[in-house]
């Protein structure tokens, strides 16, 4: 089995499923046991300024994080936050999986937001998707997903609105032309 940890899941246009419907979704973890990856293109109505008041956190004032969208990384577990961030060592549980991308869902980034210690990039999640053992396979071969290599900028740099065509145009394809129908000889 091939490992898509560090890679993006871009929906099918023919994925109807209301919550992955053009959706890019980066794989954090896929091994035997399943996988587990976040939603990086649907941001949910709150700022991080908000979410950070809502669980007590007091960041340093900024007005960056008042525009900062919150993201809905999943159906999974929706109280539980993920922040994808730049690397930057120091965090209690940061994990590196790819040269420019690190995990958490340690609390204490999150007291860093708006200070000094932030990292220079982050996407925070609330919930994840999850795949058990043999799901995603199958349902790369019912053509639900195209698989490409992780990029930091689309994550980090591209507004959340043009990340599914952004992720299709770097397979040189042009999703609009690909049918859902999945062929099988």
């Amino acid at each position: 089995m091939n490992s898509l940890q560090h890679h993006f899941l871009v929906a099918m246009p023919g994925l109807n499923d209301p919550f992955f419907h053009r959706s890019v979704t980066y794989v954090c973890e896929h091994n035997e046991d399943g996988a587990m990856g976040l939603v990086i293109n649907q941001p949910i109505e709150l700022s991080m300024a908000d979410l950070l008041q809502q669980i007590n956190v007091q960041p340093t004032p900024n007005s960056k994080l008042a525009r900062t969208p919150v993201f809905s990384g999943g159906p999974v577990a929706t109280d539980r936050g993920f922040v994808l961030h730049s690397p930057q060592k120091g965090w209690r549980s940061s994990l590196l999986l790819g040269d420019e991308i690190m995990v958490t869902t340690s609390k204490d980034i999150l007291e860093s937001f708006g200070s000094e210690r932030a990292p220079e990039k982050f996407l925070l999640a609330l919930g994840y998707a999850g795949w058990e053992a043999g799901q995603l396979e199958e349902e790369l071969a019912e053509n639900s997903w195209l698989t490409i290599p992780a990029d930091a900028d689309i994550v980090f740099s591209t507004p959340a609105q043009e990340r599914w065509q952004r992720a299709t145009a770097k397979l040189g394809i042009d999703v609009w032309q690909l049918s859902s129908d999945a062929g099988h000889a």
